[in-house]
Parts: C-alpha cells; structure tokens; sequence
C-alpha cells in the first residue's frame, strides 16, 4: 500500500554563481562580442529581480546557516545512501527526472544534505512538544492495534460487486480477497493486515472506516482512496475482525505516542517554518540589496526585514551622501 515517493521540485541554479561572484570587487566580463561585452555586475542586475534568483539566494542563505548549526550532525554517508535510494526507486529514469527537476547529482546530493539538516533542527525543536498535554492530546486521537481485512479493486462497478458477495450470510471474505483483492501485500494471506492508528502502511480512508466497525462487520459501502502521486482510485471493501481495547492510561501508549506527536511536527509545514524563521533570526541576517528585501518574507515578519533592508539602505544613502560631499570639495 506504499505509494513511491518523488523526487521534489528542485531550486533551478540559473543564477547562483552569479550571485557568488558579485561580492568579487571586480567587474569581470561574462561574455564580447565585436567590441560589445556583458560584464558579472550586468548580468546581476538583469538577472537578480528574477524569481529563480530570489529563490536561488534563499536556498543557499538557509544552507549556510543550518550547516553552520547542524554541520556536524548530518554526514555524507546517510546523504549518500538517500541518494541511491532514490536512484535505486527511479532506475534508468533517474537521470531523466533529476533533469526535468533542474537538478545534476551534485546539486541534489546538496539539496538532500540540506534537507536533512532542517529536518534535524525541527526534530530537535519538536521534542520540546512532548508535554503532558500534547500526550494526552495525542491519545483521544489514538486507536490501538486492530485486524481486518481488506479487498483492494481498481474498478468501482468490481468493488460494489465484491462488497455484495461479502455482505452476504456465510460469505468467505478471506476468499473474496484472495481471488480479487489488487494488494499484493496482503492477497495471499486472504486480505488480513494489522495496524493501529499511526500505521502509514494503510490509507487513512481505509483506516477510519475499519475503525467505525464492530468486531465481524463488513463495511456498509466501499472506501474510495485517490493515490496522491498518480491521481488514480482505488476502492476497498473492508472488515473489521477483532480490535483491542483502549488502556485507560495514556502513559500505556508512551512509545506510540511520541512517534505521533514528533511525526505530525515534522509534517506540520508551519512548524517547520518556525523553525527556520527562528534559526535565520539568530543569525541576525541582514538584506543588503534592495531587490532581495523580500527573500524572508515568508519565514520572518516583513517588518523586521524591511527594517534590516531600510537600515542598510539608509547606510548606504549616507555613504553615496558623504561621498557626494568629498567630490564637491
């Protein structure tokens, strides 16, 4: 029931090196022709109110700082291995989709690499969240361990077919889903699996409806789940077979429970930007560059980084001022 994760969509790297090159003191030329030449603070100027740039300056802001914190914590080794892991579920289209993402090995090995270092931070910011409160949040959601079954078809007119036959006094349900279920995880063994609520083997539609069963029941109408990566359906028909009673101490669930709270931390997308507008703010980043003031925005409070931008231009207005002064004299 696993879908394959893809590869997300990459920084495209057009401008990086021109950015980096900016801060040389020398204007070198990119490029001639017939007398004509394109000089790096040119092509800076042309290129640096371009989305890709803002977006490329952004990556690599958020590189230096997570690897000046966290460095040490994420090694070549486990970047290596998500590399060819990911090479390994892609096969011979790997290069192909690398390409179609803006990324080279180099870039995505970086990008991995820094990935792993936000996520390092964040998960380090979410085990501050494993508060009472939080567990016992977390355990009215939870539901221990259950065993169903599942039939698994990709036709709905099929699926509403099999619901029927199992609904049926005396039906054979593990039969049913050994000669129709598409899951090949769990066909052979008559469509049993086993999982509790923090199961990512099973989809969660599937999940909520076995839950809402008794022991015995077959569900009352099929369970419709769209796969995120291939926007196709599939239609289950389920059965609850036995459940297993909720302890009335959540302290019983301890283990389970840390798993949920730091997990749904590490998926929460505005947590994960706290996390990032907290770090950048202790590094007291300053926009030099007018066309960049915005970069921040949506990791830390326009008026804070308006305020850095206005104060460096401000500085800047002073010095262009003093040395307007200096040429009159």
């Amino acid at each position: 029931m696993k879908s394959r994760k893809i590869i997300a969509g990459a920084v495209t790297l057009l401008a990086a090196v021109t950015l980096a090159a900016c801060t040389s003191s020398t204007d070198k030329d990119i490029v001639s022709l017939k007398g004509q030449t394109i000089t790096v603070s040119e092509f800076y100027d042309e290129v640096k109110n371009n989305p890709n740039a803002q977006q490329v300056l952004l990556s690599m802001l958020i590189t230096e700082v997570f690897e000046e914190n966290y460095g040490d914590k994420v090694s070549d080794k486990e970047v290596t291995e998500a590399f060819d892991k990911m090479a390994e579920q892609y096969g011979d289209s790997f290069q192909q989709a690398l390409a179609s993402a803006g990324l080279n090995t180099e870039s995505y090995k970086q990008q991995i690499r820094t990935n792993k270092l936000v996520e390092y931070a964040v998960k380090q910011a979410a085990e501050k969240e494993l508060t009472d409160d939080n567990y016992k949040a977390a355990y009215e959601n939870y539901t221990p361990e259950v065993t169903a079954r599942v039939i698994q078809l990709t036709d709905e007119a099929k699926a509403k077919e099999i619901l029927a036959k199992a609904q049926e006094d005396g039906a054979d349900f593990a039969q049913l889903a050994k000669d129709n279920s598409a899951d090949s995880n769990t066909k052979d063994k008559g469509g049993e699996v086993k999982f509790d609520s923090t199961s990512t083997e099973v989809p969660k539609e599937v999940q909520q409806a076995v839950f809402a069963l008794d022991n015995g029941q077959v569900g009352a109408s099929i369970v419709p789940v769209v796969d995120p990566t291939t926007y196709t359906t599939s239609y289950y028909v389920v059965k609850l077979e036995s459940k297993t009673e909720k302890a009335k101490d959540w302290k019983e669930y301890k283990d389970k429970l840390k798993e949920v709270i730091l997990t749904a931390k590490q998926n929460d997308a505005a947590f994960i930007s706290t996390v990032v507008s907290e770090e950048l703010k202790a590094a007291n980043v300053k926009v030099k560059d007018p066309a960049f003031q915005n970069i921040l925005s949506q990791y830390i409070p326009s008026e804070v980084n308006s305020s850095s931008t206005d104060a460096s231009s401000s500085t800047d207005a002073s010095s262009s001022s003093e040395e307007k002064k200096d040429e009159n004299k």
